[in-house]
Protein backbone atom coordinates (compact mmCIF):
# COMPACT_ATOMS: atom_id res chain seq x y z
CA UNK A 1 0.00 0.00 0.00
CA UNK A 2 1.66 3.38 -1.46
CA UNK A 3 0.96 6.72 -0.16
CA UNK A 4 -1.17 7.21 -3.52
CA UNK A 5 -3.08 4.71 -3.07
CA UNK A 6 -4.04 6.76 0.33
CA UNK A 7 -4.23 10.17 -0.87
CA UNK A 8 -6.21 8.69 -4.07
CA UNK A 9 -8.90 7.44 -1.93
CA UNK A 10 -8.91 11.07 0.12
CA UNK A 11 -9.13 12.66 -2.83
CA UNK A 12 -12.11 11.35 -4.04
CA UNK A 13 -13.87 12.55 -0.92
CA UNK A 14 -12.22 16.06 -1.13
CA UNK A 15 -10.39 16.81 -4.61
CA UNK A 16 -7.69 19.03 -4.63
CA UNK A 17 -9.03 21.93 -6.74
CA UNK A 18 -11.83 21.94 -4.40
CA UNK A 19 -9.43 23.87 -2.18
CA UNK A 20 -9.29 27.72 -1.90
CA UNK A 21 -6.74 29.72 -3.95
CA UNK A 22 -4.98 30.68 -0.85
CA UNK A 23 -4.57 27.48 0.31
CA UNK A 24 -1.76 25.09 0.79
CA UNK A 25 -3.11 20.86 0.29
CA UNK A 26 -1.71 17.82 -0.58
CA UNK A 27 1.40 15.91 -0.12
CA UNK A 28 3.39 18.58 1.61
CA UNK A 29 6.29 16.10 2.57
CA UNK A 30 7.75 12.86 1.12
CA UNK A 31 6.81 10.23 -1.73
CA UNK A 32 3.54 9.36 -3.47
CA UNK A 33 5.35 5.66 -3.70
CA UNK A 34 6.08 5.24 -0.46
CA UNK A 35 4.94 2.64 0.81
CA UNK A 36 3.04 2.73 4.31
CA UNK A 37 3.28 1.54 7.49
CA UNK A 38 0.48 3.13 9.09
CA UNK A 39 -1.52 6.41 9.29
CA UNK A 40 -2.13 9.14 12.00
CA UNK A 41 -5.23 10.88 11.47
CA UNK A 42 -4.93 14.74 13.22
CA UNK A 43 -6.32 18.27 12.71
CA UNK A 44 -3.05 19.96 13.36
CA UNK A 45 0.15 18.74 12.83
CA UNK A 46 2.46 19.40 15.85
CA UNK A 47 6.07 18.27 17.28
CA UNK A 48 4.35 16.19 19.30
CA UNK A 49 2.45 14.80 16.71
CA UNK A 50 4.88 13.35 14.60
CA UNK A 51 6.29 12.29 18.02
CA UNK A 52 2.80 10.02 18.50
CA UNK A 53 3.40 9.18 14.78
CA UNK A 54 6.65 7.68 15.17
CA UNK A 55 6.07 5.82 18.35
CA UNK A 56 2.72 4.11 16.41
CA UNK A 57 4.62 2.99 13.68
CA UNK A 58 2.95 5.36 11.29
CA UNK A 59 5.02 7.02 8.31
CA UNK A 60 2.05 9.63 6.71
CA UNK A 61 0.45 11.75 8.62
CA UNK A 62 -2.91 12.64 7.36
CA UNK A 63 -3.76 16.49 9.07
CA UNK A 64 -6.62 18.45 8.70
CA UNK A 65 -4.13 21.89 8.37
CA UNK A 66 -1.52 22.39 6.26
CA UNK A 67 1.74 22.68 8.89
CA UNK A 68 3.54 24.99 5.34
CA UNK A 69 1.06 27.63 4.95
CA UNK A 70 3.51 29.97 3.63
CA UNK A 71 6.72 29.55 1.66
CA UNK A 72 9.93 28.34 3.81
CA UNK A 73 12.93 30.14 2.59
CA UNK A 74 15.35 28.34 5.59
CA UNK A 75 14.49 25.08 7.61
CA UNK A 76 17.06 25.39 10.67
CA UNK A 77 14.16 24.73 13.59
CA UNK A 78 13.89 28.36 14.66
CA UNK A 79 10.18 28.18 14.80
CA UNK A 80 7.39 25.23 15.58
CA UNK A 81 6.90 24.76 11.50
CA UNK A 82 10.82 24.68 11.06
CA UNK A 83 11.01 22.01 13.71
CA UNK A 84 8.17 19.59 12.56
CA UNK A 85 9.41 19.61 9.02
CA UNK A 86 12.66 18.68 10.15
CA UNK A 87 11.57 16.10 12.39
CA UNK A 88 9.38 14.77 9.66
CA UNK A 89 11.94 14.73 6.96
CA UNK A 90 14.68 12.89 9.54
CA UNK A 91 12.09 10.29 10.87
CA UNK A 92 10.37 9.29 7.10
CA UNK A 93 7.14 10.49 8.02
CA UNK A 94 4.77 12.32 5.03
CA UNK A 95 2.17 15.11 5.66
CA UNK A 96 -0.69 14.95 3.45
CA UNK A 97 -3.10 18.24 4.56
CA UNK A 98 -6.86 18.41 3.10
CA UNK A 99 -7.89 21.62 4.62
CA UNK A 100 -10.36 23.59 2.43
CA UNK A 101 -10.68 20.84 0.21
CA UNK A 102 -12.76 19.06 2.74
CA UNK A 103 -14.59 21.89 3.69
CA UNK A 104 -15.51 22.28 0.45
CA UNK A 105 -16.41 18.89 0.42
CA UNK A 106 -20.23 18.17 0.40
CA UNK A 107 -19.44 15.48 2.36
CA UNK A 108 -16.45 17.41 4.61
CA UNK A 109 -16.63 19.23 7.70
CA UNK A 110 -19.63 21.50 7.72
CA UNK A 111 -21.32 17.85 6.80
CA UNK A 112 -19.91 16.17 10.01
CA UNK A 113 -21.02 19.39 12.06
CA UNK A 114 -24.53 19.02 10.64
CA UNK A 115 -24.46 15.34 11.26
CA UNK A 116 -23.27 15.39 15.23
CA UNK A 117 -25.54 18.67 15.71
CA UNK A 118 -28.44 16.60 14.41
CA UNK A 119 -29.13 18.73 11.52
CA UNK A 120 -31.80 17.24 8.76
CA UNK A 121 -32.80 18.89 5.20
CA UNK A 122 -29.42 20.44 4.89
CA UNK A 123 -27.83 21.90 1.86
CA UNK A 124 -24.31 23.96 1.26
CA UNK A 125 -24.92 27.30 2.33
CA UNK A 126 -22.09 28.79 -0.13
CA UNK A 127 -22.09 27.06 -3.45
CA UNK A 128 -18.76 26.78 -5.06
CA UNK A 129 -18.23 28.92 -8.44
CA UNK A 130 -15.57 27.52 -11.25
CA UNK A 131 -16.27 24.19 -10.64
CA UNK A 132 -18.59 23.25 -13.52
CA UNK A 133 -16.90 23.42 -16.98
CA UNK A 134 -18.57 23.03 -20.27
CA UNK A 135 -17.39 21.31 -23.25
CA UNK A 136 -18.69 21.40 -26.71
CA UNK A 137 -17.38 19.32 -29.99
CA UNK A 138 -18.61 18.22 -33.04
CA UNK A 139 -18.71 14.62 -34.93
CA UNK A 140 -20.31 12.88 -37.60
CA UNK A 141 -23.90 12.52 -36.56
CA UNK A 142 -23.30 8.54 -37.19
CA UNK A 143 -20.99 8.52 -34.59
CA UNK A 144 -22.26 11.03 -32.48
CA UNK A 145 -24.33 8.36 -29.69
CA UNK A 146 -20.77 6.21 -29.27
CA UNK A 147 -19.31 9.23 -28.80
CA UNK A 148 -21.28 10.82 -25.72
CA UNK A 149 -21.41 7.48 -24.20
CA UNK A 150 -17.40 7.50 -23.36
CA UNK A 151 -17.38 10.93 -22.73
CA UNK A 152 -20.39 9.79 -19.98
CA UNK A 153 -18.93 7.00 -18.88
CA UNK A 154 -15.54 9.47 -18.01
CA UNK A 155 -17.53 11.56 -16.10
CA UNK A 156 -19.12 14.28 -18.51
CA UNK A 157 -22.81 14.93 -18.21
CA UNK A 158 -23.35 15.19 -14.87
CA UNK A 159 -24.74 17.84 -12.86
CA UNK A 160 -25.76 17.73 -8.87
CA UNK A 161 -28.58 14.75 -8.90
CA UNK A 162 -28.56 13.88 -12.82
CA UNK A 163 -25.98 12.44 -15.03
CA UNK A 164 -26.01 11.46 -18.68
CA UNK A 165 -26.95 15.23 -19.57
CA UNK A 166 -26.06 16.28 -22.77
CA UNK A 167 -27.29 19.17 -25.73
CA UNK A 168 -27.25 18.31 -29.30
CA UNK A 169 -27.45 20.78 -32.73
CA UNK A 170 -27.30 19.04 -35.95
CA UNK A 171 -25.77 21.21 -38.50
CA UNK A 172 -23.18 21.13 -41.59
CA UNK A 173 -19.54 21.95 -41.57
CA UNK A 174 -16.47 22.73 -43.22
CA UNK A 175 -12.66 22.10 -43.29
CA UNK A 176 -10.03 21.31 -45.95
CA UNK A 177 -6.85 19.52 -45.00
CA UNK A 178 -3.39 21.06 -46.20
CA UNK A 179 -0.86 18.71 -47.84
CA UNK A 180 0.32 16.94 -44.99
CA UNK A 181 -2.94 16.42 -43.68
CA UNK A 182 -4.82 12.32 -43.17
CA UNK A 183 -8.39 13.49 -43.66
CA UNK A 184 -10.83 10.98 -42.53
CA UNK A 185 -13.30 12.26 -45.20
CA UNK A 186 -12.65 14.00 -48.32
CA UNK A 187 -9.04 14.37 -49.94
CA UNK A 188 -6.52 16.71 -49.39
CA UNK A 189 -6.76 20.20 -50.65
CA UNK A 190 -10.15 19.85 -51.44
CA UNK A 191 -13.30 21.72 -49.52
CA UNK A 192 -15.53 18.59 -47.51
CA UNK A 193 -18.40 19.47 -46.34
CA UNK A 194 -20.28 16.87 -43.96
CA UNK A 195 -23.56 16.93 -41.72
CA UNK A 196 -22.56 16.79 -38.24
CA UNK A 197 -23.81 16.82 -34.81
CA UNK A 198 -22.51 19.23 -32.29
CA UNK A 199 -22.52 17.74 -28.86
CA UNK A 200 -22.20 19.75 -25.41
CA UNK A 201 -21.94 18.47 -22.22
CA UNK A 202 -21.15 19.82 -18.80
CA UNK A 203 -18.85 18.56 -16.04
CA UNK A 204 -17.28 18.81 -12.55
CA UNK A 205 -13.78 20.43 -14.03
CA UNK A 206 -11.77 17.09 -11.56
CA UNK A 207 -12.68 15.14 -14.61
CA UNK A 208 -11.35 17.24 -17.21
CA UNK A 209 -7.94 15.13 -18.04
CA UNK A 210 -10.17 12.09 -18.49
CA UNK A 211 -12.92 13.50 -20.68
CA UNK A 212 -10.11 14.78 -22.48
CA UNK A 213 -8.97 11.78 -22.73
CA UNK A 214 -11.95 9.85 -23.86
CA UNK A 215 -13.34 12.48 -26.80
CA UNK A 216 -9.31 12.17 -28.31
CA UNK A 217 -9.02 8.32 -27.91
CA UNK A 218 -12.66 7.72 -29.82
CA UNK A 219 -12.69 10.54 -32.11
CA UNK A 220 -12.44 9.18 -35.61
CA UNK A 221 -11.15 12.79 -36.90
CA UNK A 222 -7.35 13.57 -37.41
CA UNK A 223 -8.16 16.94 -35.50
CA UNK A 224 -10.55 17.30 -32.74
CA UNK A 225 -12.43 19.99 -32.81
CA UNK A 226 -13.68 20.99 -29.42
CA UNK A 227 -14.17 24.02 -26.70
CA UNK A 228 -14.03 24.05 -23.21
CA UNK A 229 -15.22 26.84 -20.89
CA UNK A 230 -15.61 27.71 -17.52
CA UNK A 231 -18.75 28.56 -16.38
CA UNK A 232 -19.82 30.93 -13.52
CA UNK A 233 -22.42 28.57 -11.91
CA UNK A 234 -22.49 27.66 -8.51
CA UNK A 235 -22.39 24.02 -7.90
CA UNK A 236 -25.26 23.06 -5.45
CA UNK A 237 -22.97 20.10 -3.95
CA UNK A 238 -19.64 22.12 -3.46
CA UNK A 239 -19.11 25.03 -1.46
CA UNK A 240 -18.61 26.44 2.45
CA UNK A 241 -21.10 25.62 4.80
CA UNK A 242 -24.18 24.18 5.21
CA UNK A 243 -27.57 25.18 6.28
CA UNK A 244 -30.31 22.81 7.72
CA UNK A 245 -32.73 22.18 10.10
CA UNK A 246 -33.53 20.78 13.67
CA UNK A 247 -36.78 18.31 14.09
CA UNK A 248 -38.02 20.51 16.11
CA UNK A 249 -37.53 23.77 17.28
CA UNK A 250 -35.76 24.98 20.50
CA UNK A 251 -35.55 27.99 22.87
CA UNK A 252 -32.40 30.53 22.38
CA UNK A 253 -31.13 29.39 25.56
CA UNK A 254 -31.69 25.65 25.31
CA UNK A 255 -30.27 25.90 21.88
CA UNK A 256 -27.14 27.23 23.54
CA UNK A 257 -26.95 24.51 26.47
CA UNK A 258 -27.34 21.92 23.73
CA UNK A 259 -24.68 23.73 21.59
CA UNK A 260 -21.83 23.65 24.03
CA UNK A 261 -22.63 20.10 25.53
CA UNK A 262 -22.74 18.26 21.82
CA UNK A 263 -20.15 20.25 20.14
CA UNK A 264 -17.62 19.76 23.46
CA UNK A 265 -16.89 23.64 24.33
CA UNK A 266 -15.59 25.41 26.87
CA UNK A 267 -17.28 28.24 25.94
CA UNK A 268 -19.71 29.88 23.49
CA UNK A 269 -19.03 33.37 22.74
CA UNK A 270 -22.99 34.89 21.00
CA UNK A 271 -24.67 37.65 19.65
CA UNK A 272 -27.22 39.29 22.00
CA UNK A 273 -30.63 37.10 22.42
CA UNK A 274 -33.67 37.95 19.92
CA UNK A 275 -36.54 36.06 21.48
CA UNK A 276 -37.16 33.07 19.10
CA UNK A 277 -37.36 30.15 18.32
CA UNK A 278 -34.01 28.41 16.59
CA UNK A 279 -34.74 26.10 14.40
CA UNK A 280 -32.92 26.81 11.12
CA UNK A 281 -29.19 27.07 11.85
CA UNK A 282 -25.89 27.53 9.64
CA UNK A 283 -22.79 26.05 10.01
CA UNK A 284 -19.47 26.79 9.18
CA UNK A 285 -16.40 25.07 10.46
CA UNK A 286 -13.30 27.23 11.33
CA UNK A 287 -13.13 30.75 10.71
CA UNK A 288 -16.35 31.48 9.72
CA UNK A 289 -17.37 35.27 9.91
CA UNK A 290 -17.47 36.03 6.27
CA UNK A 291 -20.45 33.60 5.66
CA UNK A 292 -22.58 36.03 8.42
CA UNK A 293 -24.25 37.38 5.50
CA UNK A 294 -24.76 34.57 3.79
CA UNK A 295 -26.19 32.66 6.59
CA UNK A 296 -28.77 35.69 7.23
CA UNK A 297 -29.97 35.79 3.50
CA UNK A 298 -30.45 31.99 3.65
CA UNK A 299 -33.22 32.86 6.63
CA UNK A 300 -30.91 31.14 9.49
CA UNK A 301 -32.23 31.36 12.63
CA UNK A 302 -28.57 30.68 14.07
CA UNK A 303 -25.01 30.81 12.66
CA UNK A 304 -22.49 28.49 14.16
CA UNK A 305 -18.76 29.06 13.45
CA UNK A 306 -15.66 30.64 14.88
CA UNK A 307 -13.06 33.53 15.38
CA UNK A 308 -15.86 36.07 15.37
CA UNK A 309 -14.31 39.67 16.22
CA UNK A 310 -15.77 42.32 18.55
CA UNK A 311 -17.24 44.21 15.28
CA UNK A 312 -18.98 41.11 13.85
CA UNK A 313 -21.53 40.06 16.22
CA UNK A 314 -22.89 43.91 15.42
CA UNK A 315 -23.83 42.33 12.64
CA UNK A 316 -26.80 39.97 13.83
CA UNK A 317 -28.52 43.01 13.95
CA UNK A 318 -31.25 41.35 15.95
CA UNK A 319 -31.92 39.45 13.23
CA UNK A 320 -29.99 36.16 13.75
CA UNK A 321 -28.05 34.43 16.88
CA UNK A 322 -24.08 34.07 16.41
CA UNK A 323 -22.63 31.58 18.24
CA UNK A 324 -18.66 31.58 18.49
CA UNK A 325 -18.02 28.00 19.65
CA UNK A 326 -14.10 27.98 18.80
CA UNK A 327 -11.72 27.33 15.85
CA UNK A 328 -10.52 23.79 17.14
CA UNK A 329 -14.11 22.81 18.68
CA UNK A 330 -15.67 23.63 15.46
CA UNK A 331 -13.56 21.26 13.41
CA UNK A 332 -12.50 18.48 16.27
CA UNK A 333 -14.93 15.82 14.50
CA UNK A 334 -13.24 15.80 11.18
CA UNK A 335 -10.45 13.66 12.78
CA UNK A 336 -13.26 11.10 12.88
CA UNK A 337 -15.00 11.80 9.64
CA UNK A 338 -11.27 10.80 8.27
CA UNK A 339 -10.41 7.95 10.36
CA UNK A 340 -13.96 6.74 9.24
CA UNK A 341 -14.20 7.25 5.71
CA UNK A 342 -10.42 5.49 5.09
CA UNK A 343 -10.97 2.58 7.62
CA UNK A 344 -14.05 1.94 5.37
CA UNK A 345 -11.65 1.04 2.42
CA UNK A 346 -8.38 0.30 4.58
CA UNK A 347 -10.14 -2.10 6.84
CA UNK A 348 -7.10 -3.99 7.27
CA UNK A 349 -4.64 -1.63 7.43
CA UNK A 350 -3.69 1.15 10.90
CA UNK A 351 -5.45 4.45 10.85
CA UNK A 352 -5.12 5.85 13.59
CA UNK A 353 -7.07 8.60 15.50
CA UNK A 354 -4.66 11.05 17.05
CA UNK A 355 -5.08 11.21 20.66
CA UNK A 356 -3.17 14.63 21.19
CA UNK A 357 -5.60 17.09 20.95
CA UNK A 358 -3.65 20.04 19.29
CA UNK A 359 -5.76 23.06 20.56
CA UNK A 360 -3.73 26.40 21.29
CA UNK A 361 -6.47 27.87 23.53
CA UNK A 362 -7.32 26.99 26.62
CA UNK A 363 -10.20 28.68 29.05
CA UNK A 364 -10.48 28.95 32.94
Amino acid sequence: MTIQNITNYIEELAPLHYAEDFDNVGLLIGNYQTEVTGVLVTLDTLEETVDEAIAKNCNLIVSFHPIIFGGLKKINGNNYVERVVLKAIQNNIAIYATHTALDNSKNGVSAKMCEVLGLINTKILIPKKGIIKKLTTYVPIEEAEKLKSVLFEAGAGSLGNYDLCSFDVRGNSSFRGNENSNPTYGKKGELTEREETKISVVFESKNESAILKALKGNHEYEEVAYEIVTTENVYQNIGMGMIGEFKNEMAEKDFLVYLKKTMKTDCVRHSALINKKIKKVAVLGGSGSFAISNAKKAGADAYISADFKYHEFFKAENSILLADIGHYESEQFTKNLLVDYLTKKFSNFAVILSEKSTNPIYYI
